[in-house]
């Protein structure tokens, strides 16, 4: 077997692995898990919230999802797909919960959530995610939690 041919399979076994490992520490609530997935400087976009959604994951990123972690006590996900190209792995992944508190100037009224989502997470030669792309529908999101 070509010695390249070998590295990639290895770096893409490696990077899907990373994959995972975010989602299963999404599961597991574990913000801090989560974020040291990622190189010291990655950003993360969250497409729906337009400029306010662009950041650093050590922050931005960190405290969004914290936030997710405890107005939505039961928040889950399920990975369908993994798309590769290069040094991209875009995941289709349904996000679900509860909501127990107000999120967002979203008043809960205790109602249930279930969206898609796409995460498209760029590496570095080092296998570290340097990006990382969210994109939701933002209105079935709110229109599910009564807003």
């Amino acid at each position: 077997m070509n010695t390249e041919i070998k590295t990639n399979e290895v770096q893409s076994l490696t990077r899907k692995g990373t994959c995972i490992e975010f989602f299963s520490a999404y599961q597991e609530h574990d913000y801090d898990r989560m974020c040291s997935l990622f190189a010291a400087d990655a950003v993360v976009n969250f497409i729906p919230l337009g400029d306010g959604g662009i950041g650093k994951v050590a922050e931005l990123g960190k405290g969004l999802w914290s936030a997710l972690m405890d107005c939505f006590p039961d928040i889950d996900n399920t990975i369908d797909t993994f798309e590769e190209n290069q040094d991209e792995i875009t995941c289709k992944v349904v996000i679900f919960g509860t909501q127990a508190k107000d999120f967002a100037g979203i008043t809960t009224q205790g109602l249930k959530f279930e969206n898609d989502h796409i995460f498209v997470f760029k590496f570095n030669e080092e296998d570290q995610i340097t990006s990382v792309t969210i994109n939701w529908d933002h209105t079935s999101f709110s229109q599910q939690l009564g807003a």
